[in-house]
């Protein structure tokens, strides 16, 4: 980068810096394990001539935490698509159902939001249309950070929940279902074919709970694509022109999606391979009432502990997905 001219092209220069950002986030774990390794069998080595049990259950921990290291570094090794490495949107729909699956959808919202925090991930809601009475009618989910895609794939598809109803007086169990979609969040890079002419914008109010948090003027943006049909929205800025930028980000990763998934299906076809885990089909089941129990019906992973899950402890499911499937979809 140093070298003169590098910058007399600035594509081709950010080009070159993010395959090299790329190798870096691989190189520099490996060298990290390797080096405390090294260390490690030094350690040992000396622990031969030392009865001190607190000197050797310091050695066994660091063995422990090496150990740690190498299976996340595996995991990692399986996230090597060309989008596995960048942030992640992440839009939820309740299925049919009314309030129950409005708050079916906001229960997943949470879920995420609190699994993106455990990982250190910046979240930041970028669309939310909230329930009539109780729960969402859609949101979508920036979730920032290193990776968040190449998690989160694993969890497109329909969410199906089971439970005594809180909002049936007659307290009867009740089935909801929730689709989630992820896309990847695509930057400067990404060649999407996105013309003025083939968008059609519409301004409006944006909705809230009242008071001082709702806009008294059109600031909301809502960006339909002529040509594909599709449909985003943002409202979270009170300014106009921010809200309209985040919707053509959101518009922008909705069609590269599109041109991946048409992409992925036709080499799916030529293969004849695994069975398409396409929007419709059921991916999961959490099951509140008679018992309890989450069933990824994917991978057959099912876990007992369904609050646990609720509250943001996915990476069980996620880690067999990418097991099992390599980091493709299932």
């Amino acid at each position: 980068m140093a070298a003169p001219g590098f910058w007399d092209r600035p594509d081709q220069a950010r080009t070159v810096v993010e395959e090299m950002r790329a190798l870096k986030r691989w190189t520099d774990p490996y060298t990290d394990l390797r080096r405390r390794a090294t260390e490690a069998i030094e350690l040992a080595q000396l622990a031969e001539d030392d009865s001190d049990p607190e000197f050797a259950e310091s050695l066994r921990e660091e063995v422990r935490a090496l150990a740690a290291g190498v299976e996340a570094l595996e995991l990692r090794n399986m996230l090597q698509g060309p989008d596995d490495a960048r942030s992640a949107l992440v839009t939820i729909h309740p299925g049919a159902g009314g309030t129950e699956s409005q708050d079916w959808a906001e229960m997943l919202m949470r879920m995420y939001t609190r699994w993106a925090e455990r990982h250190g991930y910046r979240v930041e809601i970028l669309d939310l249309l909230q329930g009539d009475e109780a729960g969402i009618k859609s949101v979508t989910l920036e979730i920032t950070g290193e990776y968040a895609y190449g998690y989160l794939k694993a969890e497109k598809g329909v969410h199906r929940l089971v439970r005594i109803s809180p909002f049936d007086a007659q307290a009867r169990r009740h089935t909801s279902f929730a689709s989630v979609f992820v896309y990847p969040v695509v930057d400067d890079t990404i060649q999407v074919d996105l013309r003025d002419e083939d968008i059609e914008m519409e301004v409006f109010r944006a909705s809230g709970a009242g008071g001082q948090h709702v806009n008294k003027t059109s600031s909301a943006v809502r960006l339909r694509h002529l040509p594909s049909g599709l449909v985003v929205s943002c409202q979270q800025e009170r300014s106009q022109h921010k809200n309209k930028a985040t919707a053509m980000k959101m518009l922008r990763a909705a069609l590269y999606q599109r041109a991946v998934e048409e992409r992925e299906k036709k080499r799916a076809e030529v293969e004849a391979t695994k069975t398409d885990n396409s929007w419709g089909n059921q991916i999961r089941s959490y099951v509140f009432q008679p018992y309890t129990m989450v069933n990824d019906h994917r991978t057959e992973l099912k876990v007992g502990d369904v609050q646990a899950v609720m509250d943001g402890d996915l990476d069980e499911f996620i880690e067999t997905y990418l097991k099992k499937f390599g980091g493709k979809a299932a």
